[in-house]
């Protein structure tokens, strides 16, 4: 059965050991899968991926059996009620079908090759793989006719293709040749969507309307124009949505291109013998569990079993699915927003040098730092990825008190949140700053209160005395939080849209202990596939790997077992586990012991803020009026003490005076 783990039971025990490799790609019709996916499990086998990959199928199958008692539970009044919902959705959706826009889907042809190979001709004809022996990131035609692709591990291609040529990732030259296809992109729509260095969405309604020509035409003519300006090749296709012009795209590969007219019936039959897996957000273990459970392969048998799917998947979930089998996808041009994070991570050979490791994320910061500071952007929270040789994936997080961008401030927070982790064997480091600001907006890029603001008067003059120097923001008290990454792409909804990897990793604070399924309603009203009907969260393919990825637990003593509370202050501040703010939740580690002291302070300060503004400005009660003295000579203010009488100065002396009189 696919999806069972390979045991190595069997004579054949490849066939059921699945992972990315074995994919079709483009140019790679023709190639002998059963001799691929051979030659994958026996230089898998044994590895630390290999056991991994057994976890991840383990779960899957897990997953599959629950779905497939929750099916055996459905009685006849249960299917009945669900056909009729299912029936709604399909007359709901299909109402919202949208032929009025012309939609064109551009993918460069093996672009990272085909720009070694325009650099340097000589390697033209050969099988060839920009990366290392470590990982294939992109493989030329000839090379796929091999089997190999992307995401492949070199030392895998190599035994292949035996003469497999290999040339190191140069992504600057990558990057110059994606800006060039930009240009061209922008003089069939300015608001064109790139959603990577090789892809891009553009809305081509407006110009076929003003110059009377065809989607065909201004395919042609824009892949004749990326020729001219770069000498490269792409693919295109056009249709009436994005979903669908994305899968069109791929039909012709490489350099070609395929049109799907604006009609309702060419829409319905192209998708109708269409497998599934080729919809973006429909992942390996998604075609999995539909084809296992409910025997679903193509995008008409969808709305065939439509019923199975409202009652075994949350709404949002069915209504995808749904709107898959009718053709249906996005038509209008996503808003430009501020993106939501920056990031970069590189593979390269399990290593737990604690040196080299550390010269890794020097170099990470530094690609970091440049990106961010090329795009005006500043942020808040730094995000640590770790892949150890295990292939477990951890992810740890610090939210700053002020916005950052240089590479010193980003080592700083980096170097603490790996520290933290060593000893450790690591085959993947990636950053990422989220929370981001845009530098050209004008607006404060302070966002936490600093205790200065509770000694401050309205009119910001300082309080503390005439020759008193005024407190100032410091760039060193910053509060910490460990992140939980719920990457719930586990139906791989959000490759729909070619996100970056880090993209639709949410940050839940979530104390340790805690589970975090009651924090991801967010995550799941922006992506539809995140939680099933049936119990839980879905998770994708690599999220068995997660294992690090809930909040760190730090050993650390807490600083007050007893708080004292009251109607008019807040708890006395102690560390819950250790970490925990009681107050306000945030999660410090017992090692930053000034960023821990400055946050105490802040809590302090605010407390006393409250108790000043209660006593001098807060409405009086009228028992309170009642027990204030008739008599109109005002009470003589009580004197503090000089320095001779006591050791300290009562805290009131910090704080503005104002008028309590009535």
């Amino acid at each position: 059965m696919a999806g069972t783990p390979p045991d190595g039971g069997g004579d054949r025990p490849w066939e059921s050991y699945h992972t990315a490799y074995t994919n079709a790609k483009a140019g790679m019709e023709g190639v002998d899968k059963e001799k691929v996916q051979k030659v994958i499990y026996e230089m898998s086998k044994g590895s630390k991926y290999f056991e991994n990959e057994q976890r991840k199928e383990a779960i899957t199958k897990q997953k599959i059996d629950h779905l497939r008692a929750q099916c055996a539970k459905l009685t006849d009044n249960d299917i009945s009620h669900f056909q009729k919902v299912a029936e709604h959705k399909i007359l709901e959706l299909e109402a919202s079908r949208d032929l009025s826009k012309i939609w064109l889907h551009t993918d460069m042809d093996a672009f990272y090759a085909t720009v070694e190979i325009l650099e340097n001709p000589s390697l033209k004809g050969k099988p060839l793989a920009v990366g290392s022996m470590s990982m294939i990131a992109t493989a030329s035609y000839e090379a796929r006719k091999f089997g190999v692709r992307a995401a492949m591990p070199g030392f895998i291609g190599c035994k292949l293709c035996p003469e497999l040529v290999f040339v190191r990732p140069n992504f600057e030259r990558y990057t110059y040749y994606s800006e060039l296809t930009r240009k061209v992109f922008q003089r069939y729509d300015p608001n064109f969507v790139a959603t990577s260095l090789d892809e891009a969405y553009l809305n081509i309604t407006k110009v076929c309307f003003d110059r009377g020509i065809t989607g065909e035409e201004v395919a042609t003519e824009l892949r004749g124009a990326i020729h001219q300006e770069t000498g490269l090749t792409c693919s295109a296709g056009v249709a009436p949505n994005r979903m669908i012009a994305k899968v069109c795209s791929d039909i012709n590969k490489p350099n070609g291109q395929f049109i799907l007219p604006n009609d309702q019936e060419a829409v319905t039959t192209f998708v109708s013998t269409l497998p599934i897996r080729k919809i973006g957000g429909i992942g390996k273990v998604t075609e999995q569990m539909l084809r296992q459970v409910l025997g679903i392969s193509t995008c008409q048998e969808m709305l065939q079993k439509a019923s199975f799917l409202c009652a075994l998947f949350s709404e949002s979930s069915a209504d995808f699915f749904i709107s898959v089998g009718l053709g249906l996808g996005g038509t209008e041009t996503p808003e430009q927003r501020l993106r939501k994070s920056i990031s970069c991570e590189r593979t390269f050979r399990t290593t737990d040098d604690c040196s080299m490791l550390f010269k890794k994320l020097d170099s990470l910061a530094d690609n970091l730092a440049d990106d961010m500071q090329k795009e005006c952007l500043k942020g808040r929270t730094l995000t640590l990825k770790l892949k150890t040789a295990a292939f477990e994936v951890r992810t740890r997080a610090v939210t700053t008190q002020n916005y950052i961008n240089s590479k010193e401030d980003i080592l700083i927070y980096a170097r603490k949140l790996l520290k933290a982790e060593l000893p450790l064997s690591l085959r993947l480091m990636g950053l990422r700053m989220s929370q981001l600001h845009d530098e050209k907006d004008d607006s404060s890029t302070q966002t936490q209160k600093t205790l200065d603001r509770f000694f401050r008067t309205p009119d910001n003059s300082n309080v503390i005395g005439a020759n008193s120097p005024s407190i100032g923001n410091t760039t060193g008290g910053d509060n910490y939080c460990t992140n939980v990454m719920t990457k719930v792409d586990y139906l791989e909804h959000d490759s729909m849209d070619d996100q970056a990897l880090f993209l639709h990793e949410k940050n839940l604070f979530v104390p340790e202990g805690r589970s975090s399924d009651n924090y991801n309603n967010d995550a799941a009203s922006s992506n539809p596939l995140m939680c099933d009907g049936v119990g839980g969260k879905e998770l994708d393919d690599d999220s068995s790997s997660l294992k690090g990825t809930h909040t760190v637990k730090f050993d650390g003593q807490l600083t007050s077992s007893n708080a004292t509370t009251s109607s008019s202050k807040p708890d006395q501040l102690f560390w819950i586990n250790g970490y925990i703010c009681s107050i306000c939740g945030f999660e410090l580690p017992p090692g930053f012991e000034e960023e821990r002291q400055e946050h105490s302070d802040f809590h302090l300060a605010e407390m006393l803020q409250q108790e000043e503004a209660v006593d001098s400005t807060g409405p009086l009660s009228k028992e309170r009026l009642a027990e204030r003295p008739c008599s109109s000579t005002p009470t003589p203010k009580k004197k503090l003490k000089s320095s001779k009488e006591g050791k300290h100065i009562p805290i009131d002396a910090f704080f503005h005076k104002v008028n309590k009189n009535l």
